[in-house]
């Protein structure tokens, strides 16, 4: 075990050894390594510094772990700076969260705050409702990631209460705020409006959307989707009214009759619907086209269509197009027609068919709702 020398001690074998004695006199008078003698010695040698003054090296040691101490408080204080104008609780937060870095002591020193006090706080027992809140905040966040933050509060409370977590929406919606978190909005862009004059054809649907099982009524439009390199590209979708599903869609970067064809040809190929099936569109010139007018004739199809100038006969199809825009489209910079193509065939068939939630529909999605439909006919 090392012997402890007092200061009064080393001092005098510094002064003996300074008056003439060597190191070898002193390791055998008193027993002491040359090492050690040596390591006094050098503590109290002269430094000298600009104005003719002289320090010694333990002075100089004293100056520079002063001016590490001083560093790291500034450090801490910067650190702080948003914790020291709010709750103390915070500031023992900030403290936990930094003790691995910088000395419990002197945060408490720096900061103004009792070390028996954070200690006291640190053992404190968590209360339950901070418990359930911390277990909710982390169920709303990983409901909202899995949506891609497509979700607001009304969708997100309802997929809490599919898990049986019991809260109302207006915590849901206080606690989203906290978390700092809401559903991603987009303005809707329209690249221009078309002010052609058409022929009025018969409205059949007269914006009764009611059905009583899926492949009844089917909504059909074109949107618009931009990308760097191909410009604009069209996107024709359709939707079965009863489910809120897409039933068929197609891409193309012309908006012509085939691309409209084409969507309906895949959702009949999906679905198979019996007689009786009701299509609805806007006047647009690829539905009015006489070609998809015999498709539509030779698929035993009954055409329906908007009024002029009244988007809200096909309400559903714009709704599901906003969306799509809002929570999609709008939120990216396609590079190409693949690479809008991609985005969009997972939007529709892996979100939106299969995981979105649907208030319409009794917030399940739409996949659910066709299949519920099959099991019970």
């Amino acid at each position: 075990m090392s012997k402890r020398y007092t200061e009064e001690y080393k001092n005098t074998i510094i002064e003996l050894y300074n008056s003439g004695k060597t190191l070898a006199e002193l390791n055998g008078e008193y027993g002491l390594p040359k090492s050690t003698i040596m390591t006094w010695v050098k503590k109290t040698k002269p430094i000298a510094l600009d104005n003719n003054k002289v320090i010694t090296q333990a002075d100089y040691q004293a100056m520079l772990k002063k001016m590490a101490r001083i560093e790291e408080e500034n450090e801490i204080l910067k650190k702080a700076n948003d914790h020291i104008c709010k709750e103390v609780s915070s500031i023992y937060k900030f403290i936990t969260d930094n003790k691995d870095i910088h000395d419990i002591k002197l945060m408490c020193k720096v900061l103004k705050v009792s070390r028996s006090s954070y200690y006291k706080y640190l053992n404190k027992k968590e209360s339950k409702r901070s418990l359930e809140s911390r277990f909710l905040e982390e169920q709303i966040l990983n409901i909202y990631e899995a949506s891609k933050c497509r979700y607001g509060a009304p969708k997100i409370h309802q997929k809490l209460q599919n898990k049986n977590i019991i809260i109302s929406l207006k915590r849901t919606q206080r606690l989203m705020n906290k978390l700092g978190i809401k559903s991603i909005v987009c303005k809707k862009f329209r690249p221009f409006s078309s002010k052609s004059k058409v022929e009025s054809r018969e409205n059949i649907l007269n914006r009764d959307f009611s059905t009583t099982s899926i492949n009844q009524k089917w909504v059909t439009d074109i949107t618009y989707i931009h990308t760097i390199k191909d410009g604009w590209c069209y996107l024709a979708s359709v939707m079965d009214l009863n489910s809120r599903k897409i039933v068929g869609y197609s891409m193309s970067k012309n908006i012509d009759t085939t691309l409209a064809i084409k969507a309906l040809k895949n959702a009949y190929k999906l679905q198979n619907p019996n007689k009786g099936l009701i299509l609805h569109s806007d006047l647009g010139s690829q539905y009015i086209s006489h070609e998809f007018g015999e498709y539509v004739k030779a698929l035993k199809i009954t055409h329906s269509f908007s009024g002029k100038g009244n988007p809200y006969d096909n309400a559903c199809m714009e709704s599901f197009h906003s969306v799509l825009k809002k929570e999609e489209v709008n939120l990216v910079k396609y590079l190409n027609f693949d690479a809008a193509r991609l985005a969009i065939f997972e939007y529709i068939e892996s979100w939106y068919n299969r995981e979105r939630i649907h208030s319409s529909i009794g917030y399940i999605t739409p996949q659910e709702w066709e299949d519920n439909i099959k099991r019970v006919a």
